[in-house]
């Protein structure tokens, strides 16, 4: 298989990946639009022309973008809540031209559990995108050339999902692990909604951002900051050269979910703006999708049982 490349680097902005597109009349929702890499992706899509909607806890924190856009607009959304997404997708109305999974959670410190009994990580950053996703096929169908760009991260490398003990009730609790198994599952997504939906015209592919100062890192404590060269000893953060701004970082995101150089690309897995290679998962693999997050199997057995969970 040829992997498809573009010609965006890793320092490529969301805005300029977007540069001469025209998305005039395109429906656009990004979940988690509201803060981090959401904000710059839905910038990058409204300049472009695209109506947004920011899918978002509190609406209300999207309200600078909704000025800033007049497009724009801001519905609330829970992820973890499994009627707060069918309530949301029983108001929607018309087609959607693109569905963007940014929203998520990292590292929680100790186990919780959604009313479902699914692990909060998987919970929020898999299943609720998931159910969302079901949910909306029918208004993706109806679009164009309907598009989901699911955001995962490269610590899909780090674990696989697993089938036995998906929500920790057997085995100790350790949040990067949890983290790490909702990345795959992300992934997972991608091939799911590919090899289901690819005939109806609907394209699905997964992207890792890169490493990013967000809010998303709110959970993580000062050690491993400073393992990860962003923090110094007084607990000032720093910027190391393997770091991407928040516009940067959205800049595959938005690769995946609008520019035409990815037109009949699904069911991929893309970094710094250019697909993947695959390779086996483990603690000293930098880049790559592990085969793990895109076995096709996986795929299947993780969407049987996600389709079990929202009933």
């Amino acid at each position: 298989m040829t992997l498809t490349t573009t010609p965006f680097g890793m320092r490529a902005t969301a805005a300029e990946v977007l540069d001469g597109v025209d998305l005039s009349g395109r429906r656009m929702i990004v979940t988690g639009g509201s803060s981090g890499l959401g904000v710059e992706t839905v910038r990058a899509l409204a300049g472009a022309g695209a109506q947004v909607t920011v899918a978002t806890r509190n609406p209300a924190d999207a309200e600078p973008l909704v000025k800033e856009f007049p497009g724009t607009r801001a519905v609330a959304l829970d992820l973890a809540d499994l009627a707060s997404v069918r309530a949301f997708c029983d108001a929607w109305s018309g087609p959607v031209d693109g569905l963007v999974a940014n929203a998520g959670v990292m590292m929680l410190p100790t186990r919780e559990v959604n009313a479902q009994g699914w692990e909060m990580q998987l919970a929020t950053n898999y299943l609720g995108h998931f159910a969302l996703a079901v949910g909306l096929r029918t208004a993706l169908q109806a679009a164009e050339k309907p598009r989901v760009a699911v955001v995962s991260s490269g610590a899909q490398l780090r674990a696989g999902f697993d089938f036995d003990d998906p929500q920790f009730e057997r085995r100790p609790y350790d949040p990067f692990v949890a983290y790490a198994q909702s990345k795959t599952a992300d992934v997972l997504l991608a091939v799911g909604i590919s090899r289901r939906w690819a005939e109806h015209g609907i394209a699905a592919n997964a992207c890792a951002p890169g490493w990013i100062h967000t809010n998303l890192t709110r959970h993580l404590d000062e050690a491993t900051m400073r393992a990860f060269g962003a923090m110094d000893a007084d607990g000032n953060l720093l910027t190391p050269d393997y770091y991407k701004t928040p516009a940067q970082g959205a800049a595959t995101t938005v690769l995946l979910a609008a520019s035409p150089l990815l037109d009949g690309v699904t069911g991929r897995y893309f970094e710094d703006n250019q697909e993947s290679e695959v390779v086996d998962g483990g603690p000293d693999v930098m880049a790559g999708v592990a085969k793990w997050s895109v076995d096709p199997a996986a795929a299947d057995r993780l969407w049987d049982l996600a389709l079990t969970a929202v009933g």
